[in-house]
């Protein structure tokens, strides 16, 4: 079965339903499809005591405050997730789920999304499927390995991770940032936490009361000012991309900042002690993890909290990406494909897009282009 839809929107948590809005605002028909089984999108697959870096109220897609938590300052992932879904109910968004889709192609003067529950054909696309699921492992080799890369499958779909010799080498249990749920799990346990930005510093002052913890990371641990949360981090980098439209000297944005937001977790287990990080290790061995050195140390578990990559398999029959695999836009949209709007997966797709509170603006514009695409008003 194939319909229609002027717009089509891949994926249906922040970035999706920020642009459900403008396109609602702008009078447009459109469809988004979400690949998940309920509202929330990625934030329903996080750690427990995953919160935000800003409060509620900094923290909100357009249209509608986030409400407080009560009792935290900073809210959890639960919160988002109703918030979310509230969200999607306060405006009608008109969300179909599950769906995955499984690619866009070219179809004469529309654009063909098939899923696997029949087709859509579109006037515009946008792709909103933002990163989880596609975390990334780099190759690391064991004693004695080559470090060619290797695949393995966490299950979820679109979930794409490279690995090496090393990880059959090691024996013991290994995991990315997005199996990671609780310390519970690790109690008493020997834990190496690899990864020197927000999600391995979060996760490494999950840990340190309960496990045996080893925090390794590519350079010394690079801490915000601890008054710096979100606000401040949307601020840097849309002056970033202000300064780089204009022609002027690079910011160096977020990255000029630090790289790791003092949330009050992490702060509290830095103030403590307990957050001592120590160089990246050379390879894996039995049992352990071993440095350049010869220095080595026993491990249960090694946690890697590598980050992610865009999701944008679905995008392959479009052949936009370039020798670096990068889909080069202009604004939010591709440059070689004017129907195709891609929207959250960072700063390359509008200035801090990849956050609850960046995403509203380069939602908007995406919005407007597609209504001047398609003759409509874009009041």
């Amino acid at each position: 079965m194939t319909r229609t839809s002027p717009v089509v929107v891949i994926g249906g948590g922040q970035s999706g339903l920020a642009a459900g809005y403008h396109l609602r605002r702008l009078g447009l028909e459109f469809v988004i499809l979400d690949a998940q089984v309920t509202a929330g999108g990625a934030w329903q697959h996080t750690w427990d005591s995953l919160h935000l870096f800003s409060p509620a109220a900094y923290s909100s897609l357009p249209g509608r405050l986030m409400p407080p938590q009560a009792g935290r300052p900073y809210p959890d992932a639960r919160h988002v997730v109703e918030y979310l879904a509230d969200y999607e109910k306060r405006y009608e968004l008109p969300v179909e789920r599950p769906v995955r889709v499984l690619g866009v192609h070219r179809d004469g003067e529309l654009l063909r999304v098939e899923t696997d529950s029949g087709a859509w054909r579109a006037r515009a696309v946008i792709s909103a499927t933002g990163t989880w699921w596609r975390p990334f492992l780099p190759a690391v080799p064991g004693r004695g390995g080559s470090g060619v890369p290797g695949r393995r499958d966490f299950g979820v779909p679109r979930r794409e991770v490279f690995g090496g010799p090393g990880r059959e080498v090691f024996g013991g249990r290994q995991l990315h940032t997005v199996e990671y749920r609780s310390p519970r799990d690790f109690a008493g346990r020997r834990v190496i936490v690899v990864g020197g930005g927000n999600s391995g510093a979060q996760i490494a002052a999950d840990l340190a009361a309960d496990a045996e913890l080893t925090w390794v990371t590519q350079r010394p641990p690079r801490y915000l000012a601890d008054d710096i949360d979100g606000r401040a981090l949307f601020d840097a980098a849309t002056a970033r991309r202000r300064a780089l439209d204009q022609g002027r000297t690079d910011t160096g944005g977020v990255a000029s900042l630090g790289d790791i937001v003092a949330v009050p977790p992490v702060r509290e287990a830095r103030d403590r002690g307990l957050l001592k990080a120590r160089p990246m290790f050379t390879r894996l061995v039995p049992g352990g993890v071993e440095w350049a050195d010869g220095a080595r140390a026993a491990a249960d578990a090694v946690i890697w909290c590598t980050g992610f990559r865009p999701a944008l398999s679905h995008l392959a029959p479009l052949r936009l990406r370039g020798r670096r695999g990068h889909i080069t836009t202009v604004g939010t949209r591709a440059a070689d494909e004017p129907r195709l709007h891609l929207l959250g997966y960072g700063d390359w797709t509008g200035p801090a897009s990849a956050t609850l509170i960046g995403v509203g603006r380069p939602a908007r514009e995406a919005a407007r282009e597609i209504a001047a695409l398609l003759g409509a008003p874009t009041r």
